[in-house]
Formats: structure tokens, C-alpha cells, sequence
């Protein structure tokens, strides 16, 4: 810069060269050097002029494909500064050769640079009726609109190409966004995939829900049912943030309603009671479903004859696109926990369906939360522990936790991981029967220890989740310490129910059963509801899913709280009561869908079943 800024000193004060046709307009006639010196003029303006078009040519054809703007702006200048050079030497040589007056040369030249009109001179014509100089220019111009075309081919090449790695379609992410699970590592956790070789699943039939041999009808699931919530609380969200490891594009639109089938990619043993599931899509790609952390999935299997349904809740994050993870304990009298956990190998295909739930939170709801699980209930609480985390939700997590002993520590390793990630994640595990190396709290979930473990505990939302006595133990405490009804949220398990009798054998309807009459209109099957056993008074204390297992009509159930969805029917006279109802939407209800498990005849009801 310095450089060039001497050389500009050196140059002011210095005239420039003066041109040429000024030089002609000085002349009234031309002497013998005059017209040498003119001729000489003119002869190195040609030159130089040639020249510098065929030097800015080259640089503008060698710019081009590099996409070298700089370079290419400066050839055009050049390239311009070589034609004005080339037409003054070619216009004062013709004039020259013609004889015309210097001055009349010039003032044509003048004319031409102002737009003036000009007197019709005659002008020689080459080949296709122009003369040298407009070929020659024609040539030129073709070359450069020649150039510019060469220049906008790679200008649209590389924007396509810009564009290819920034299509959302292409590789992911959200939303909610697939990981690749080939060599991947497993469930947060840190343990290796258990080896497993593709089986088949023992196909589901249409019979009834029936007793497997040895052992009883399917009862709600107590323990073995993950999760399921009580109340309302925000509709499923969007794809949040989608993962950026999807490894194809999304061929089918995102639903909150789907049924399908799902492969078990890896399966991880978290203790030696309790297995996770990583499930993805058949096809390949992103889940064809959306879900909202604290949801979970019904899963159903064709067992010993009978076709059997459960609801599991989802561990894993919406974050995570390519898969969904559901954490199973293995219980002794369950029988889809033990088919799962014993024999679902890696490569095997399972029948679900949802996302369903609101036991759910996405940090809209409150400006912190506090999660009390025990056992296999903190499923759904991981689920909104790495949604949050992986949001950077700025609000407090109180995450408590209590199980038997150490090894039944479900997550203790992700827990860790995501302790380090999430300065706003507060952990308290709690053991009933620690070791002696345990070095945090002991024995069970207590007043004192709730208290101390969160502060302002009775302004906080706080979401319980555990086996049924844990619950209501902790949700009275929680009340004595002044949490609201409407901050407390459970995750409901299946209640307790009489056992069914058998499909087929004829039901003896005692003097309590003088309810309203049901007819299941497409088994031509009809009995009274139940009402109260002891006074046999209204209202009526039997759901239509119960008649409907004393009369061996078969509705499928799950959850049998009103959530999972399981149960629907279609009502087609009558009216009902149903305490729950949040596995219907507005569809649902306006085409007269209801919940077997919940709905109790308030007269005469006809139901397809």
C-alpha cells in the first residue's frame, strides 16, 4: 500500500498523456511529421489495445470456473480500456488513409463519446454488410456474453450444491429428526448392547383376551405398567430441535396418532431386573411419530393364544428422532414384561401404537419441577430430565429418586452423565436397603427428606410416579407440606380387578346386578350393569369393560384408567359417565367413541363390541 501510495505522489503534478484525438483537434492541417507521429500514434494505440483485450480475455476465461469475482471485474475493466484503445488507433489510421480532415476526425470521435447526432458518412462493408470493426466488435461481444454465461453455469452449480447441504429434507433434524444404530452406542447408560440374533414375534391374532395356560387373565398390569398420566396437561409438541444424525429423509408426515410396527435395534440391561428397548422405524429414517416428553407407547403381543396389550413409558428424549426407548422390568406374573425381557432378541419387530399420555412436561408449564420416582416409575422422568437438559431450560430440576439397593439403580450412570451436563439438575437417591459403601440418604421416601431436598417445596410442580403405595404415601406428604392439588401430577398404574370369568360360560347375575341394561350389539350379547355390591344402590359401580369380561366379549385394555386408549368403542344409543377421558379427542367424542374402561351407563346403551 505504502508502495502504491509513493508511486500516486510521483504521478500528480505530472500532465497526462495527452490522447489522440484531442492531438487532432489541435491540428488544422497535418505536415509530413505530424502525419508520422499520427501514424505512429495510432499504430501503438491498436496494438496495445489488441493486447490488453486478448490478456483480459484470458484472465476472465480463467476466473471464471474458480469463481475469482475480483479478477474478473478488473479483466472487464481492462477488457473495455483495450477497446477504447483499439478504436482510437483504427478510427485515426482510417481517417488517415481516407484523407479526412484531422478536425473532422476528432469531432466525429467527440460526437460519438456525447450521444450527439452524426452526419451519414460513407463506411466501407465487409462480409454480412458490416465492417471490419463491427465484426471485430461483434466477436468481442460474443465473447463476452460467452463468458458470462460460463460465469452464471458454476454461480447455479455451486448455489445448488449450497443449497443440497442445507435442505432440511436431506439430513435431518428435530423434533423431535435418524441416529445411526448400526455400531452405535446403546441407551444413555454407558453399557453395551446385550448380542441378540433377529427372531420372529409370536403374531398377534383377533381372539379375545383370554387366560394363558397356567397362569391368569391379564389383569391390569400393576408393577409392569410403566406409566400412565392422571390429568391434562399440554397438547404433544413439535419435533423440538430435531437430532442432527438422521441417515435418511422422512417418508411419511409426523402424527400424535400412529400404529405400526417398530424394530428393536438394541436392547440394554440397566439391572439385572430391567431391560431398555432402543425401537426405530422398519423403513428407516425419523419415527413416523411425534411424542411430548412424559407420553408412552401400548405395545401388543399374540401370547399363549390370547392377544395382550400394555403401555410403557418412553425413557428417551424427542430430541432423539431415530428412535424411541422404553425401559421394562421384568415381572415374575407378568406376561408381556417377561415375553419382552426374555425373549425379544435385537432385529425383532413389535406391534405399537400412540404416543399417548399427559403426564407430561416440556418447561411451559412452570418455571421448575420436581420429579419423586421409585423403581421402574422413573422412566418418564428421564424422559424430562434430557428434554429439559438438552433444551438448556434454565429452570430447577429436583430429581428424586428411591429404589432397594444399589444394582436396582435404573440410569445411575446416565443420571451421572446428565448431572455433569445440567448445573440446574438436583439429584437425591435414596435407598431402603443400601450397602455399607453407600455414602447418600437411606431408607424410603420421607417427609423430611422431600423438605429438605427442595426448597419453597409447596409453590413447585411436583409429578410422582412409582408403584401404587409409594404414590399415595408420597402424595399425602406432598399435601402436608402444602402442594396444591393442581401443582401435584401422577402417573396412574392399572387398579386392581376381579378376575374374569371364562370366555363362553354362562353368567349368573346376582340380585346387584339390576343396573342399566348393555347390549353389545356385535357379539348379540346383553346383561345389566352391576351396581353397588353391598346396597345395590345407583350409581352404577361396574365399568362396561368389566361386563364385558364377565360376558367374554373381548375389548381390548391396557392402562384401564382412561388413558392409554386401548379400550375405545364406538356407543351407538345411550349415555355414559366416564371420570376419565383422556385418550379422547374432539373426533372421538363427536362420532360417539367412548372408554370401555371408564364409561358407566347412566341409562339403556348399546355399544359395537
Amino acid at each position: 500500500m505504502m508502495e502504491q501510495m509513493g508511486e500516486m505522489m510521483k504521478s500528480m503534478g505530472k500532465p497526462p498523456p495527452k490522447e489522440i484525438y484531442p492531438t487532432l483537434m489541435s491540428l488544422p492541417d497535418l505536415s509530413p511529421e505530424q502525419r508520422v507521429n499520427v501514424e505512429r500514434q495510432a499504430d501503438e494505440r491498436t496494438q496495445d489495445g489488441s493486447t490488453l483485450m486478448a490478456q483480459a480475455l484470458d484472465t476472465l476465461t480463467t476466473a471464471a470456473p474458480s469463481n475469482d469475482y475480483g479478477a474478473m471485474h478488473e479483466a472487464i475493466t481492462r477488457l473495455r480500456e483495450g477497446i477504447a484503445q483499439l478504436e482510437s488507433g483504427v478510427a485515426a489510421r482510417r481517417a488517415l488513409a481516407e484523407g479526412r480532415p484531422p478536425r473532422d476526425v476528432s469531432m466525429t470521435w467527440f460526437k460519438q463519446e456525447m450521444s450527439l447526432p452524426l452526419a451519414a458518412a460513407p463506411v466501407e462493408h465487409g462480409p454480412l454488410g458490416a465492417s471490419p470493426f463491427h465484426l471485430f466488435t461483434m466477436v468481442l461481444l460474443v465473447a463476452f456474453a460467452l463468458a458470462m454465461l460460463l460465469l452464471y453455469f458454476f454461480k447455479m452449480r455451486r448455489a445448488a450444491a449450497l443449497f443440497g447441504r442445507i435442505d432440511p429434507d436431506k439430513e435431518s433434524p428435530p423434533p423431535g429428526s435418524v441416529p445411526p444404530l448400526d455400531g452405535g452406542s446403546g441407551p444413555s447408560g454407558g453399557k453395551p448392547p446385550t448380542a441378540g440374533t433377529p427372531g420372529a414375534v409370536p403374531p398377534p391374532d383377533d381372539k379375545a383376551q383370554t387366560p394363558a395356560p397356567g397362569e391368569k387373565s391379564p389383569t391390569p398390569p400393576s408393577p409392569e405398567k410403566s406409566s400412565n398420566p392422571e390429568e391434562p396437561l399440554s397438547a404433544p409438541l413439535q419435533p423440538p430441535g430435531m437430532s442432527s444424525n438422521s441417515k435418511a429423509s422422512q417418508t411419511a408426515p409426523l402424527t400424535a396418532k400412529w400404529s405400526g410396527r417398530l424394530r428393536a435395534d438394541t436392547i440394554v440391561s440397566e439391572t439385572p431386573a430391567v431391560q431398555t428397548f432402543r425401537l426405530s422405524s422398519i423403513e428407516g429414517g425419523p419415527l413416523p411419530f411425534i411424542y411430548t416428553p412424559g407420553q408412552f407407547l401400548n405395545v401388543a403381543f399374540g401370547i399363549g393364544g390370547a392377544r395382550m396389550n400394555r403401555s410403557y413409558s418412553i425413557s428417551s428424549s424427542p430430541h432423539e428422532r431415530g428412535y424411541v426407548e422404553l425401559t421394562i422390568k421384568r415381572e415374575p406374573r407378568g406376561a408381556v414384561s417377561r415375553h419382552l425381557n426374555d425373549l425379544i432378541k435385537v432385529g425383532d419387530e413389535i406391534e405399537a401404537g400412540g404416543p399417548v399420555g399427559k403426564f407430561t412436561f416440556t418447561g411451559t408449564e412452570a418455571d421448575s419441577i420436581v420429579l419423586v420416582s421409585a423403581g421402574v416409575g422413573i422412566t418418564p422422568m428421564m424422559s424430562i430430565s434430557r428434554y429439559l437438559t438438552e433444551q438448556s431450560w434454565p429452570g430447577d430440576i429436583f430429581f428424586i429418586y428411591a429404589c432397594r439397593t444399589e444394582a436396582d439403580f435404573i440410569f445411575k450412570d446416565a443420571l451421572a452423565a446428565l448431572k455433569q451436563r445440567n448445573p440446574k439438575l438436583h439429584l437425591v437417591i435414596t435407598l431402603s436397603k443400601p450397602g455399607p459403601e453407600w455414602k447418600g440418604p437411606r431408607g424410603r421416601i420421607t417427609k423430611e427428606l422431600l423438605a429438605q431436598a427442595v426448597p419453597d417445596l409447596a409453590s413447585r410442580r411436583v409429578h410422582v410416579c412409582g408403584p401404587p403405595t409409594m404414590m399415595d404415601a408420597t402424595k399425602a406428604m406432598l399435601t402436608e407440606l402444602g402442594v396444591s392439588a393442581d401443582n401435584l401430577k401422577s402417573e396412574q398404574f392399572g387398579a386392581v380387578k376381579p378376575a374374569p370369568a371364562a370366555p363362553g360360560t354362562s353368567v349368573k347375575l346376582t340380585a346387584a346386578a339390576a343396573g342399566p341394561l348393555v347390549t353389545f350389539s356385535k357379539n348379540n350379547k346383553s346383561a345389566k350393569i352391576r351396581l353397588d355390591l353391598q346396597t345395590g344402590d345407583s350409581p352404577p359401580k361396574q365399568s362396561i369393560l368389566e361386563l364385558s369380561e364377565e360376558l367374554g366379549i373381548g375389548i381390548e385394555f391396557s392402562c384401564r384408567v382412561g388413558t392409554c386408549g386401548v379400550c375405545k368403542v364406538k356407543m351407538t344409543s345411550g349415555e355414559v359417565d366416564m371420570e376419565v377421558q383422556d385418550a379422547l379427542d374432539e373426533d372421538d367424542k363427536k362420532n360417539g367413541i367412548i372408554l370401555a374402561c371408564q364409561a358407566k351407563p347412566k341409562g339403556e346403551v348399546t355399544v359395537e363390541a
